[in-house]
């Protein structure tokens, strides 16, 4: 087998090499964006916003910006996606749509129904090719390249609604996959189809001894659960016993350090870790190389990226848009500066804020981390505390007291003497609160600024809650949103904040500082 895994490498090294070979980020991105104005020229869409003439302008980049405006989700599906949802053909992409994913979400949000023509399936797919590809840049060995792929997704049962079909989009794409691909990858078809996420782990585990698995891929969270599971049915003391040749960890959708720890303890030898950047609207970045923390931006792969500086100037302070900010080109953009993502796609989404921000951490490579979303961020003083914020101080809380944090929320609640913030942590063993309250509190005056000047004045000190973290899956479960792309929220508005804990009281005495 070491000779084949060596042909194979060999092969992927070469793929990987000649991807974009000797095009700028940017003639990438104007062919992207010419591509998708030309297929698209025709639809409803197309026709309301006269794509052909846009097409033949000198500057096409600047007169589609210029024509076109920025939609959010609610804006672009009452205007345009709900003729899709009636069957209809050609309204924002070319002929009838057969999949709609719902959004991952988060808990207690209404569903979004996202289209996926074949041509994101399809760029979906490709773009998981490129990062096979390039997992020859990280040290592995020959063997490694026959292994099989564990994939952590939603059901690929689907809901049949009238000529179309909604599901989880991991679970679209594993049900699209193709032979070559279903030949090496696992839990295979008819275990992927179990919709009961409990159940199908349990599967999982009864048949975990039977595979050869290299690399895992889903949500941390998720991933985790599933390897605890398989550690705790086999009866074995860490997953290397049953998997001897697992090497990767491909996550995404949450931030991953938080949960480093949790996964090492679980690991016998070492893993290399790789983020991607797979959201429901579709493949944004990968990590492509090993020592950084940074994904790169896919190019050339059905998607026009824009992005709007993620200022109070742009946005007000429940994250919507104001106005009509100017969006920059993958060309324009600075290190260090937080955005808000703007997309253009092969699903027929069209300068569409997906609700992530990211900032650049090398512009030669256009290499980027996720540091939150535009509507989930905490700002009530103006303390502008940001998601990566938040996972860094609670990483910081976590290793210290040596307790391992598999969930967390916060929201800001009103006191007798201004604001705070409230969390709600869901660690094991549950540790002192007064002491994690603060050890969290100090690492964020460390890394904002903002914050450290707000608690000097109006914002007092953080509340924190600890719970079991069987509490946050309970109500997940409550909420339908197990397994799959699920993620509990890291901030919440008052009113799912006070369901949330509405819900705890119900499970056990609570601890707050």
């Amino acid at each position: 087998m070491r000779l084949v895994g060596s042909l194979i490498k060999r092969a992927l090294t070469l793929a990987d090499k000649i991807q974009g070979l000797g095009q700028s980020p940017i003639e990438l991105q104007r062919k992207t964006l010419r591509r998708l104005l030309r297929k698209a020229q025709f639809t409803d869409f197309g026709k309301h916003y006269n794509f052909s003439n846009i097409l033949y302008s000198l500057d096409f980049i600047k007169s589609f910006q210029s024509v076109v405006p920025f939609f959010d989700y609610d804006k672009i599906y009452d205007e345009w996606w709900h003729r899709s949802l009636q069957n209809k053909p050609d309204v924002t992409w070319p002929g009838r749509v057969k999949y709609f994913a719902l959004s991952s979400g988060t808990t207690g949000a209404p569903s979004k129904y996202l289209p996926m023509p074949e041509d994101m399936i399809r760029s979906i797919r490709k773009a998981g090719f490129k990062s096979i590809f390039s997992s020859t840049r990280f040290d592995l060995e020959d063997d490694f390249f026959t292994k099989q792929g564990l994939f952590i997704g939603g059901s690929t049962t689907l809901k049949e609604m009238g000529g179309y079909f909604v599901g989880d989009m991991s679970g679209i794409n594993l049900k699209e996959s193709s032979k070559w691909l279903s030949s090496f990858s696992k839990p295979g078809k008819r275990i992927q189809s179990i919709q009961d996420w409990n159940r199908r782990i349990d599967v999982i585990a009864r048949n975990a001894p039977n595979w050869d698995i290299g690399f895992i891929s889903g949500i941390p969270s998720w991933i985790q659960l599933m390897i605890e599971k398989v550690v705790a049915y086999n009866k074995v003391d860490n997953i290397h016993e049953i998997w001897p040749n697992l090497r990767i960890i491909v996550h995404g959708g949450i931030a991953f350090e938080p949960h480093r720890k949790a996964f090492d303890a679980l690991m016998r030898k070492p893993v290399i870790y790789i983020d991607t950047y797979l959201a429901s609207e579709g493949f944004i970045a990968f990590q492509n190389r090993p020592n950084t923390r940074g994904m790169a931006l896919i190019l050339n792969n059905g998607i026009f990226h824009e992005f709007i500086p993620f200022t109070d100037e742009n946005f007000t302070s429940d994250g919507n848009l104001k106005g009509k900010p100017r969006a920059y080109t993958v060309e324009e953009v600075k290190e260090g500066v937080e955005y808000a993502i703007v997309i253009s796609t092969c699903a027929g989404a069209w300068r569409y804020l997906i609700g992530d921000t990211v900032k650049f951490t090398d512009i030669k490579r256009k290499e980027l981390i996720i540091t939150g979303r535009t509507k989930q961020f905490l700002s009530v003083t103006g303390e502008h505390l940001s998601i990566d914020n938040m996972n860094q101080g609670i990483q910081h809380a976590q290793d210290i007291l040596q307790t391992d944090v598999k969930e967390f929320t916060v929201a800001a609640v009103e006191t007798d003497n201004g604001f705070a913030h409230h969390w709600i942590v869901g660690c094991y063993p549950e540790v002192d609160t007064s002491t994690f309250a603060r050890l969290l509190d100090d690492r964020l005056k460390e890394i904002n600024d903002d914050y450290a000047t707000e608690r000097g004045s109006v914002l007092c000190p953080p509340q924190v809650e600890i719970i079991s973290p069987q509490i946050f899956l309970d109500y997940m479960k409550s909420q339908g949103k197990i397994g799959g792309q699920s993620k509990f929220p890291r901030v919440m508005k008052s009113k799912p904040f006070s369901e949330f804990e509405n819900f705890i009281a119900t499970k056990k005495k609570r601890i707050v500082y």
